[in-house]
Order: structure tokens, then sequence, then C-alpha cells
């Protein structure tokens, strides 16, 4: 629940999560950093009926319930800034951008500016008419810890026709992701409900009342414990690649709201191995057919090169 001034949350402790620090499993939880974490314990922002001294190191016991309160000021409007991101392609009515791991898309949850949207208001300040107030031209997200490719409107034919084709399904959207953990097979489909997880409002989980999900896989390679996978996703729930692959038992390396909270059992430490590869659509204003590929960032190329130094228990090619 929340009100105008913060928002409040109320997380309840799994078994899986059993003595662990206090502020790594709240940081996986709430997608926040550790220090950010131990400033809100510190403030007296983090609170438990069962716990009398709430300290960062406190090992965590299953069925605890924490609650964590966090001031959330709402930007009264979406400022110009220099925000970093790639562009790809751009034209009168489309703009296909390369966003960086770490940038959210829009104003919002404790993140007021310093998103892709303050970049693109620096960069294409005539979008701020097309579509909602808080994400204009946004047709689709990415999460913050995931890197790549993004289709924006700019204009309002644009922003009609994007937002038709999402809702159809008709645009192509391919991922790579590392995977923690092999899979049964070395392709398959997982077409399995997400909805919202009841224990906390930040994640998501496959439940059988939840929204249609469907995702492909394919396995590219597997070393020793990792494997690498193309996604092509046909639905765009929140969180969708990472709540399915969690579903296989193969989380993402890096995901610490859906795999181990220590980031000691990660490759990645500041961000989650998924970066959006591919992206075609039909221009929504030409028809012209229109596909795009982005290379991996540096830091996930030098993340697979830990996989590719240990001896492999098993290879796939495809």
């Amino acid at each position: 629940m929340e009100n105008a001034n913060r928002e409040i949350y109320e997380l309840t402790v799994p078994e899986e999560d059993s003595g662990t620090r206090l502020d790594l499993f709240l940081a996986g939880e709430l997608s926040l950093s550790r220090s950010r974490v131990r400033s809100l314990i510190d403030g007296g922002a983090v609170s438990s009926e069962q716990v009398k001294k709430i300290r960062p190191a406190f090992k965590t016991q299953p069925g605890q319930i924490y609650r964590v309160e966090i001031p959330e000021p709402a930007p009264a409007e979406i400022a110009a800034q220099d925000v970093p991101f790639g562009v790809v392609y751009e034209d009168a009515d489309v703009i296909v951008v390369d966003k960086p791991a770490g940038v959210v898309v829009h104003p919002g949850a404790g993140r007021p500016d310093g998103t892709l949207v303050n970049g693109l208001m620096f960069r294409y300040p005539e979008i701020g008419r097309i579509g909602d107030s808080v994400r204009p031209g946004i047709v689709h997200r990415l999460d913050v810890g995931t890197s790549g490719l993004m289709v924006v409107a700019r204009s309002d034919a644009a922003f009609r026709g994007l937002t038709e084709a999402f809702q159809a399904h008709e645009v192509l959207k391919e991922y790579l992701g590392l995977g923690v953990g092999t899979l049964k097979a070395p392709a398959g489909t997982v077409d399995a409900p997400i909805g919202r997880d009841p224990h906390n409002r930040l994640k998501m989980c496959v439940s059988w009342d939840g929204r249609e999900a469907v995702t492909d896989y394919k396995v590219l390679w597997t070393r020793a414990r990792y494997t690498l996978i193309r996604v092509r996703l046909h639905t765009g729930r929140t969180h969708q690649i990472r709540v399915h692959m969690r579903a296989l038992g193969c989380a993402l390396d890096g995901d610490t709201l859906y795999g181990p909270k220590d980031p000691a059992q990660h490759i990645l430490k500041d961000r989650v191995f998924l970066h959006s590869w591919r992206l075609g659509f039909r221009h929504p204003v030409g028809g012209e057919r229109l596909e795009f590929r982005a290379p991996l960032p540096p830091e996930l190329i030098a993340a697979l090169r830990v996989p590719l130094s240990q001896p492999a228990d098993a290879e796939r090619n495809g």
C-alpha cells in the first residue's frame, strides 16, 4: 500500500532466504543498493514485529515480516537532462535507442530524474507532447538492469501505431541472457501466466490466475554451471524472462530479485545479464518492415569470459 509521500512494502522472508543478511535480503527484494538499504535501516524506515533491534547484518528467519517505508516524491515535470544512451535509428516518427543497464526508462518509484525519458527530452524535446506526460513517447519498457534496444514514438501517429502493434504481439523482441544452471531441453516454449507476487508487489511470479505469458528459448551453449540462452517474447509481462527462467530452474546471473541474494554468487554485481539484442517492427507510419540488432555491451562480453574459461560439463551449439 502507499500514500502520497511514500511507498510502504511488507516483505515476508521465504524458506529459501533463511539465514540471509537482512540488508542483502531487502536489497534483492526491493532492487535497491545495499548502501541505500542500510540508510533506510539507520533512519528507522525498516521495522518488524518479530525483531526488536533491526540491524543490517541480522540473519533473517522464514516467516518474518519486514515493513519498509520509502519516500517517493513525484516529479512536478520532466526535466531535460543529458542522460547517456545510444541512438541506433531515428526519423520523424520513431527513435530506436540502445539503453544502457542502470538507466531507468521513466521517472517514478524513487527516481524522479536521470532516466531515459529525461535524456530523450534533452535530445528530442518534441516528444514531451507524445502520449503520457510522465512517460512521453514510451510504448514499451526494459528493466533498469536490462540493456539493449527500445523503440520510442516521436509523433502521435507513431505512438498509436506502435501501441497497437505491441498489443497485437506483432513486434519481434529477442534477448540474450546468461542463466545460472542448466535447462532440461535445449529449446522450448514456456506458456505460464504471470501475476503479482502476493508477498512482494515488486516481484512477479508464475500464477495460474495471472495474465497470459509466452516465452520461447533456445540454448546457445552451456559451460560449467552457466547457460547462454536466446529468448523471444510473444507477450510483454513485467519481468517475464526473469520469472520464466527462474521457473525453469535457471535464474539469470546478476538477478538478486529472482536469484540468489548474495552478490558473491553472481558474476555481475550491479546488473542482470539480459540484453535486448534484436527488435523488429513495421514502421507505424510508412509501413516498411524495420529490424535492428545491438551487440552485447562490454561488461556482458567480459562476464562471458568467466564460464568460457572454465571446463564445460556440457555443451550445446545452436
